[in-house]
């Protein structure tokens, strides 16, 4: 699956997650697959392999082939987007907007995927399929990486031994464990991750970790732009987000 295949397919899952809830808030019949397919217009067997995948993610359940209903993953991430760290997170992701330029990100990690909790205002568009909750891999995007600093080799090798890197991700895109330590052997002297082409064509992203008091791993934030628009200072980049989440890190010490 290349890049926009990939794109497509979160733009469907989550078009799929957001007719479920609404119907649940209000109150209306449960759907399943053939219902589904027929409100948004889908192939009947691409929504049955997407609600799958759904439920194995926790954003979806369902019980004995019945009607679909919201999962624990969706409730558990709608607590985090009000935890008060992460509402903070929105002016700081606005002002590396306002400083740099570039889309801002803040996520989070769920085994190898790493799941979209805040976005800037310039990072969505309409038809755009980045929102909360938007599913990427870990291994080749920046964030994803950043959610992997801390990860030693064998760490990598528990996390990853099972994952098929084919066809997953753009040209810069790691496609074995051996090349995603690579990738981080790389870039952990520099104090921040470079992902270049690695989930999408012509796009680069920068990200460093945000840690607690405690030096853990909290999330991971990171600003992305077509090459041109990055530009050739990428550790002044870096500085300007490591501010950010050292900030994002004391403020969520502070709660």
């Amino acid at each position: 699956m290349d890049s926009s295949a990939e794109a497509s397919s979160l733009a469907q899952g989550l078009r799929i997650v957001r007719l479920v809830v609404d119907r649940e808030k209000r109150g209306r019949q449960l759907v399943g697959v053939s219902q589904l397919a027929a409100e948004l217009d889908m192939d009947q067997s691409r929504v049955s392999r997407l609600t799958q995948e759904l439920c194995e993610l926790g954003l979806l359940e369902r019980v004995d082939r019945g009607p679909f209903r919201t999962g624990p993953r969706y409730f558990s991430l709608a607590a985090s987007l009000n935890t008060g760290w992460v509402r903070d997170a929105k002016p700081e992701l606005e002002s590396l907007v306002a400083a740099l330029g570039l889309r801002a990100r803040l996520s989070v990690r769920d085994g190898y995927r790493a799941i979209l909790l805040r976005a800037s205002s310039n990072d969505a568009s309409l038809g755009s399929f980045v929102a909360p909750g938007m599913v990427t891999p870990v291994w080749c995007t920046g964030a994803g990486r950043a959610l992997l600093w801390d990860h030693d080799q064998p760490a990598l090798d528990q996390l990853l031994h099972e994952v098929n890197f084919i066809g997953v991700g753009g040209p810069g895109a790691a496609h074995s464990v051996d090349e995603v330590r690579e990738l981080m052997a790389r870039d952990l002297p520099r104090g921040y991750i470079t992902c270049d082409e690695e989930f999408e064509h012509d796009i680069v992203e920068l990200a460093v970790p945000v840690r607690d008091a405690g030096g853990n791993i909290l999330a991971a934030l990171s600003v992305l732009g077509r090459r041109a628009d990055v530009g050739d200072d990428a550790a002044g980049v870096a500085a300007v987000l490591r501010g950010a989440a050292d900030r994002l890190g004391a403020a969520a010490a502070a709660r």
